[in-house]
């Protein structure tokens, strides 16, 4: 039993393939209060919507290994049995998927979906799930939702999809919310709306939220707090202020680093992270992160050869590092942030 809503307590998600096997998820831990929002950050392959997919209990029954404990409102759901799962899923949690058009199906109307998921947790006649239906749609800003609740699913925009995967995710006003990459394939308009929208319904429903994405401008002014992952495991986790005022893993400093700036003109182009994303079969010996790392020489040989713990570096900021913490300071101070300022 834990007090948190939502605790992860070391959650590995392990997949046996011909090749060997994939440590997709090593060692997740993380909590989330009621109404608070979690940003999960990393590349491609770094375990972020394996994790999100492990939470909802959607390899349960497949080839997947899952071990650890994830206890949702007092409840663990490693354990738990796949049918139970499955009457949590919708009601108690829910998914924001990243591509709408292939997650929604192509043959059934928007609101016949919609009705489905409602009527699957609430015994209601068809007309109220329809009425409940058509309240969503104009609830997440679809105009005229008396009649696109008819329409299909190629019918919409991507930003209009989006909305009415929203729709249907909110239709059982879940307490836990999981949005994997929500804005990946909008213009930055939609984007920006589509984050507003997000903000205020979970305000509204007081749910927690989780967002999944490779972009820290996505989760810049949503999340409370950030969670950093790299090679299945959390390489830094902390509040959002600490994240981005005060980062210590050279990782992040890499994703902040190469994200785009608004606020100002462009020097410079801007600065990707040398190398690419480790095999997870494969992983490399000691941190993970050092063939990519341009400290890893000042660790003292540490970081070819012994996988660095997450510590407390202070306030419930965590790093999973080998540099000491006057180290990683003094870096972020003389290096990345003048380097940041300046791009």
């Amino acid at each position: 039993m834990t007090e948190h809503f939502l605790d992860v307590k070391d959650l590995k998600i392990h997949f046996p393939t011909d090749d060997g096997l994939v440590r997709s998820v090593d060692g997740l831990s993380f909590q989330l209060e009621r109404g608070k929002t979690l940003g999960i950050v990393g590349e491609s392959g770094s375990g972020k919507s394996v994790t999100s997919l492990g939470i909802l209990g959607l390899h349960k029954g497949g080839r997947a290994r899952v071990s650890g404990e994830i206890w949702l409102d007092g409840e663990e759901l490693v354990g738990a049995s796949a049918e139970h799962v499955r009457r949590l899923r919708g009601k108690k949690m829910a998914m924001i998927f990243q591509d709408p058009l292939s997650s929604m199906h192509p043959y059934y109307t928007v609101g016949a979906q919609i009705i489905e998921a409602y009527r699957i947790h609430h015994k209601v006649t068809k007309k109220v799930a329809r009425k409940h239906a058509i309240e969503m749609l104009g609830r997440v800003g679809i105009p005229q939702p008396d009649r696109r609740v008819d329409s299909y699913p190629h019918e919409f925009s991507g930003g209009m999809r989006q909305r009415a995967m929203i729709a249907m995710a909110l239709s059982c006003d879940p307490e836990l919310l999981i949005a994997d990459e929500p804005t990946t394939a909008l213009d930055v308009t939609v984007q920006a709306q589509i984050l507003d929208l997000m903000r205020d319904l979970q305000r509204d429903f007081n749910a927690a939220l989780i967002i999944i994405t490779h972009d820290l401008g996505v989760v810049a002014e949503l999340s409370d707090d950030i969670l950093v992952m790299y090679a299945g495991k959390a390489i830094e986790y902390g509040a959002a202020e600490d994240i981005f005022e005060r980062p210590e893993h050279p990782y992040t400093w890499g994703l902040l680093g190469s994200m785009p700036r608004l606020d100002r003109e462009p020097t410079e182009r801007l600065l990707p992270i040398k190398g690419s994303p480790p095999s997870l079969i494969n992983v490399p010996p000691g941190c993970a992160f050092h063939p990519r790392c341009a400290y890893a020489g000042r660790t003292g040989g540490l970081s070819t050869t012994a996988v660095p713990e997450l510590a407390e570096t202070e306030g419930g900021h965590l790093v999973r590092c080998h540099l000491s913490r006057e180290q990683r300071r003094e870096v972020w101070a003389t290096e990345i942030k003048p380097n940041l300022e300046s791009a």
